[in-house]
């Protein structure tokens, strides 16, 4: 089961708030509730904000419990950009860009931990030559000025 929460036209820009959502992506929700807590960076608090909506949906609509829940996917979408003037010297104007984002988080249950994993697959290098992947090294190969310096 997985829950959904939004925040749309969030005042942060898109790539601040993605360097706080990097540290809570695949994290459990009591996990990313203390590490936006000690972030001290301002986009932090929205985030946390986006999380608890999340929870509650978890919980309200899905009857699931929010300590259980992990963050399964956390991106920031950009919003539409305000546009504003600044005066300059000589009748000039700077632009100044005031930028929004879209702060998504999609929360999913845990993954069982008794599951049994699934072996890894063999490559086709150790498929081709078994005998490098168990140690055993190829001897090198001779460059060209070698090659001719052995011809004369």
């Amino acid at each position: 089961m997985k829950v959904r929460a939004q925040a749309k036209w969030v005042r942060t820009s898109a790539r601040k708030a993605r360097l706080v959502l990097d540290h809570i992506r695949g994290r459990s929700v009591p996990e990313a509730r203390t590490i936006l807590a000690f972030t001290q960076r301002a986009a932090a608090t929205d985030i946390e904000r986006v999380l608890r909506s999340a929870v509650a949906n978890a919980e309200a609509n899905h009857g699931l419990d929010g300590d259980d829940l992990v963050v399964a996917a956390a991106y920031a979408d950009e919003g539409p950009t305000l546009k504003r003037w600044k005066p300059r010297a000589r009748g000039r104007v700077n632009r100044i860009r005031k930028r929004t984002c879209h702060v998504t988080l999609v929360l999913a249950e845990r993954p069982e931990t008794n599951a049994p994993r699934r072996r890894r697959a063999a490559s086709t290098a150790e498929k081709a030559a078994p005998e490098v992947a168990s140690g055993e090294s190829k001897p090198k190969a001779t460059t060209r000025r070698r090659k001719k310096e052995a011809v004369a």
